[in-house]
């Protein structure tokens, strides 16, 4: 009876049309950030504020827009590509979340870089912890987003996630963690995109014929949870990691777990 019950809550949760969440929230992202910008650059507000608010709308221009535009027309393209590399798919599927994330940052970095262009200065303005790429992803984001897509990996292993779940999963689950620097950022529906365009890609290029289940209903919950615990993996390299930081003495604009 209890297995019953878990099939008919999984069979709900896929019944549930990802493809229209996902258009819900990129109208509602564009709505809220629409708003913002528009109250922030109309009004007497600092000049970093309003940098920042111009930052933001080119990382959701170039990564969110374009990059998702460009990732949803050319998916099946890649699958192919992926499924063609001679590794395990688990590590290909960490490899390539890892890649897409490093993009994603470098996008972040530029926007922070652009300072000057948008009215601020460097360092008064900024969307990442460092204008340093290396010190951004090494040091705050992407050192904690791969033990994230490690639990995917996982997760992906053990249950038949559609990748347009894992999107709204994982976008999920960024959401939650940009609260740790706000908590008005959960409302920000286009933290959804930014998170979820890392994995999406990913996901759909697994294997179908793996050995996994459908998902049960409380695979769901777990699925955003766990990722945020990920980060304790971290444990076995933080000496190298404190090495590094000691020697290369990077500069950044936020409190960092390091310093």
């Amino acid at each position: 009876m209890a297995g019953q019950n878990d099939i008919t809550k999984s069979k709900l949760w896929r019944r549930i049309s990802p493809g229209f969440l996902i258009k819900l929230l990129g109208g509602y992202s564009t709505l809220v950030l629409g708003v913002i910008s528009t109250l922030t650059l109309l009004s007497e507000a600092p000049a970093s504020d309003k940098a920042i608010i111009k930052m933001a709308l080119g990382l959701n221009l170039i990564w969110c827009v374009l990059g998702g535009a460009l990732m949803l027309r050319y998916r099946d393209q890649v699958r192919a590509v992926i499924q063609r590399i001679p590794f395990p798919w688990p590590l290909t599927f960490l490899l390539f979340c890892t890649l897409l994330a490093l993009l994603e940052e470098a996008v972040t970095v530029t926007m922070t870089n652009l300072a000057p262009l948008f009215g601020s200065v460097v360092g008064e303005a900024f969307i990442t912890a460092s204008a340093n790429y290396v010190h951004t992803v090494l040091f705050h984001s992407v050192i904690v987003f791969i033990p994230m897509f490690a639990i995917w990996a996982f997760l992906l292993s053990r249950f038949r996630f559609p990748a347009s779940h894992v999107f709204l999963l994982f976008g999920l689950t960024g959401s939650l963690a940009e609260m740790s620097m706000s908590p008005t950022n959960v409302l920000g529906g286009f933290w959804f995109f930014v998170y979820g365009l890392m994995v999406y890609l990913p996901a759909y290029a697994v294997p179908e014929d793996r050995p996994a289940r459908e998902p049960p209903w409380w695979s769901y919950p777990l699925a955003v949870a766990l990722p945020l615990l990920a980060p304790i993996l971290l444990l076995p390299v933080m000496p190298l990691l404190r090495w590094l930081w000691e020697r290369m003495d990077p500069v950044f604009f936020v409190d960092s777990m390091w310093s």
